[in-house]
């Protein structure tokens, strides 16, 4: 699911790990149809179809950006997300996502986890938050912050298609990180680049349990 103002790579990192599924049908999804722009205003991604029209997927997936504040109190993608999970294999966040399927009501006694500046935010939800880059529970699989979502959406593939087919995908995307500095995390930042980036975020919007 989309909106505008989304982050990319919270979308798109594990749209090229599920996609490569055998038989994975993929949709982008809205509100409403048609082009969202990402959180910089710089990329266009196309819904395809609005959340109406889908309304029983197996697998889904609500990406995190500022443009998800909205979200928290939108009925109808509350409402949407909420049924949805009723039928779903699994259900899915990246980053900030996990304040909307908190929102819904979908974390309540869950373990989960959030990007890092958000993450005691999800006690609001009555989720137990969990400093972790991929955090299962039940069919409820939630990632920390942007990158992890890829780490999230491979992990989902070996869930639903076997490790030998996750492992091909993670190969095939030549997913083998080396970052140029180990600050990424705040465990492993200096505090005042810690802090700056903390500064540098936005708070979420005040948060309404379903």
């Amino acid at each position: 699911m989309i909106f505008d103002r989304f982050t990319a790579l919270d979308a798109i990192g594990p749209y090229e790990v599920l996609s490569r599924l055998p038989g994975a049908e993929l949709s982008f999804v809205a509100k409403e149809a048609g082009p969202k722009r990402s959180d910089t205003g710089a990329l266009g991604v196309s819904a395809d179809l609005p959340i109406a029209e889908l309304p029983d997927p197996e697998i889904v997936l609500v990406p995190g950006g500022e443009g998800n504040r909205p979200l928290l109190s939108d009925d109808r993608v509350l409402e949407w997300l909420r049924s949805a999970h009723e039928t779903s294999v699994w259900t899915t966040s990246v980053c900030t996502g996990s304040l909307v399927l908190g929102a819904a009501g979908i974390l309540d006694r869950k373990r989960a986890t959030s990007h890092w500046v958000y993450l005691e935010g999800l006690r609001s939800f009555g989720a137990e938050p969990v400093d972790a880059r991929v955090v299962e529970d039940g069919k409820v699989m939630t990632a920390a912050g942007v990158s992890s979502g890829i780490d999230m959406a491979l992990t989902l593939a070996a869930r639903v298609a076997g490790d030998q087919v996750a492992r091909a995908i993670q190969l095939g995307i030549e997913y083998d990180p080396e970052p140029p500095f180990d600050a990424g995390s705040p465990a492993k930042a200096p505090p005042e680049l810690v802090e700056l980036v903390r500064n540098l975020e936005r708070e979420p919007a005040p948060s309404r349990r379903a």
